[in-house]
């Protein structure tokens, strides 16, 4: 199976059990990241640099108005799908197999966790692995220590508090807060410069 093959089967819902071929790709896919991150988190590089290895972590072209600060980490790089204008902060963790889509216009705070596999609940079947997507939608803002857990949409203009566990989809223009993460107000727009 190719890795090309591989990321085709990655839909939502879609399970992976453990020891299987699929899983031996996933785990060179594994291999292949860890190699990247390594180059990316272990010396200093220039913004296009970084852009240069984020884009061949992903594999895709990563747009030139994207902003990291390393370390950043990864177990598979490649169904990472990135916006314009987009920063993560430094520390991030992306589990990327069931797909991570970033919108223009995202800010991803330090230590922010984006896990999208499920282990099944059977302890029998305990290896295999769910996949589903998350969805990040333009302009959200994640606070330092937010995790997003699998198959979870945060709609547009939305803010997630620090150290917010996402657990479920967030309407658009939200504020969201708490373990698990509960809308808690609208976003408020308008406000002047030095206005709190």
């Amino acid at each position: 199976m190719t890795f090309e093959e591989y990321l085709s089967n990655m839909k939502p819902g879609y399970i992976v059990d453990g020891g299987s071929e699929e899983h031996l790709v996933m785990h060179e896919l594994s291999q292949r990241a860890l190699k990247i991150a390594m180059e990316l988190n272990n010396k200093y590089h220039t913004k296009e640099e970084i852009i240069q290895l984020m884009s061949e972590l992903t594999g895709q072209k990563i747009d030139e108005s994207f902003g990291m600060f390393p370390p950043f980490y990864t177990d598979c790089g490649r169904n990472i799908h990135i916006g314009k204008n987009v920063f993560i902060n430094a520390g991030c963790k992306f589990q990327d197999q069931g797909g991570i889509y970033i919108e223009d216009g995202v800010l991803i705070g330090h230590n922010a966790v984006l896990a999208t596999i499920n282990h099944m609940e059977d302890p029998e079947k305990r290896a295999g692995m769910i996949f589903q997507p998350i969805h990040i939608e333009k302009k959200v803002w994640l606070g330092a220590n937010v995790t997003v857990l699998p198959g979870v949409t945060i709609g547009e203009g939305s803010v997630i508090a620090a150290g917010a566990v996402v657990t479920k989809d967030v309407p658009a223009n939200m504020i969201a807060a708490g373990v698990p993460a509960k809308v808690i107000r609208k976003v408020k727009k308008d406000v002047e410069k030095g206005e709190i």
